[in-house]
């Protein structure tokens, strides 16, 4: 009798490698419907509703080698074979749906089979050897060039995606609780060694019905000595780190996990959608502006090199969009980091890196837009580069003539507690750290003082003072110290004229 191994190694003749993946996961999803419908539960019409589903997941996969007119007798028999499962299901009549679900593939997908003989032969192999046949079938596919070749494909892909998915984890509270879940410890609650061999036999068990593998007559050949031998095949399939593969791979990756981030924006952000649990809105504003921030960067810098002049990925109709779609989104991120920083400045107040943090936002959102102009303009990186610098000198030129020490402290003073109502008290100290150019905001600060930190508030002030002083010097003047000095004697000239007199 020929062996089990011989026998499965006969019938496996070349496969379509490409196939074998899409059907591994069609069985992991017949296997995850019998666990739903009969690990830990009675069986009963959850057997007919199985084979329904496997049939239909065969088809599928079998449709090109259906035969129209047999398939309509092998449904009449599956019908048969059903009833008797619908009416009662024991052992009898387990055997003949199964039964009927093998014949009536059979006639559907294996015309070559006419005799009984042949049949039987056919049905015998399906039943002894197809089970096993998953697994070599599996090996096959997994080979050094094709594991290889899935490396690299998705080495890029996978690598900055986890980098992508940590620092939204980082920015997004939600996120980061959803990466919590990942943890092994928590995955193996729900993971015992039992459902694991359930699934690998249910696996096995809907395998030869998915992957259809009759044995075919072969011709005889002669002369099979003089026939050319192949060369063999290599070992390390070569791809390119960077080509249209990998990046269309990346670009689909990263537009989902970019939508989930942006969806999370979305709700809670814009919409107002209420947070959860435990989680103030406060702190979910807090964590994003940074580190989405070094995201649309990291994503800046991706598209740069992925969509290189010349490259393999820069005329492609299927890639462009894509990397238009994501920019858009790198731009909404942008928008919501934003946001989120205005949101966290009406808190916490104004402070010189975070005004640096809104221009450097914007100038990340401005290159991203360039960078969507160069790709389609079809300009080059030195283009991309002179653009980008003249944006920045602009801005470098208008942040030098406005007057920030002022413009923060009345920022602070007008959103502070004591003014506004809402919000945090005004930090003395900071206030007068930023120069002569808060003493119109301190003025206002002093009346709502007593005590020690009265005390404290008008010897800073009063250094301030001096320091303006010293500043209106002719070797140390300057417009802006002088349009200050104008200010504060008119505001000294407004408080005496209101005073009464004497």
């Amino acid at each position: 009798m020929t062996s089990l191994a011989s026998t499965i190694a006969a019938d496996l003749r070349p496969i379509r490698h490409s196939s074998i993946p899409a059907k591994l996961g069609c069985a992991l999803a017949l296997a995850a419907l019998a666990d739903w419908l009969f690990y830990g539960d009675r069986i009963g019409l959850s057997l007919t509703l199985f084979a329904i589903a496997t049939v239909l997941m065969s088809m599928l996969f079998n449709y090109a080698v259906l035969d129209l007119r047999r398939a309509a007798i092998g449904a009449v028999i599956l019908v048969i074979g059903l009833m008797l499962a619908i009416e009662e299901l024991n052992t009898l009549s387990f055997l003949i749906l199964v039964m009927a679900l093998a014949i009536a593939l059979l006639l559907a997908t294996n015309p070559e089979a006419t005799g009984l003989a042949e049949r039987a032969r056919a049905l015998r192999n399906f039943f002894l050897f197809g089970p096993f046949r998953v697994f070599l079938e599996a090996l096959q596919v997994f080979n050094v060039s094709a594991f290889t070749r899935g490396i690299a494909l998705w080495l890029l892909p996978a690598a900055l995606g986890a980098v992508f998915v940590a620092l939204f984890a980082a920015a997004n509270p939600v996120i980061e609780q959803w990466v919590s879940l990942l943890n092994p410890n928590v995955i193996l609650e729900y993971v015992s060694a039992p459902r694991v061999l359930f699934w690998a036999m249910m696996v096995a068990l809907v395998w030869p019905f998915i992957h259809l593998r009759w044995r075919r007559r072969t011709p005889v050949v002669t002369d099979v000595a003089d026939a050319p031998v192949p060369p063999p095949l290599p070992l390390v399939i070569s791809v390119e780190f960077l080509g249209a593969s990998t990046i269309l791979r990346s670009l689909i990756l990263f537009n989902l996990l970019f939508a989930a981030q942006s969806v999370l924006d979305g709700l809670y952000l814009w919409g107002h959608v209420a947070l959860p649990a435990n989680m103030t809105y406060a702190a979910y504003a807090h964590r994003g502006a940074y580190p989405l921030i070094a995201t649309a960067l990291l994503a800046a810098a991706f598209v740069l090199v992925a969509m290189r002049p010349g490259g393999p990925a820069e005329k492609s109709n299927v890639i462009r969009p894509l990397v238009y779609l994501w920019v858009g989104q790198n731009v909404l991120l942008v928008a919501s980091s934003i946001l989120r920083l205005d949101l966290y400045v009406d808190i916490y107040m104004l402070t010189y890196w975070r005004i640096a943090a809104f221009i450097w936002m914007g100038l990340v959102a401005l290159g991203l837009v360039l960078i969507v102009a160069r790709i389609a303009l079809n300009r080059s990186n030195g283009w991309l580069v002179g653009a980008n610098l003249i944006a920045l000198t602009m801005v470098l030129y208008t942040c030098a003539l406005v007057n920030f020490d002022a413009f923060i402290a009345d920022y602070n003073v007008a959103h502070s507690l004591e003014i506004s109502g809402k919000g945090r008290s005004i930090d003395d100290y900071y206030l007068t750290q930023l120069g002569p150019q808060a003493l119109p905001a301190i003025a206002k600060v002093i009346p709502l003082r007593s005590d020690a930190k009265l005390v404290n508030l008008v010897g800073w002030r009063d250094q301030l003072v001096e320091k303006q002083r010293q500043d209106l010097t002719w070797r140390a003047w300057g417009f802006r110290s002088w349009r200050l000095q104008r200010r504060l004697d008119a505001e000294a000239t407004g408080r005496s004229s209101s005073q009464p007199a004497g």
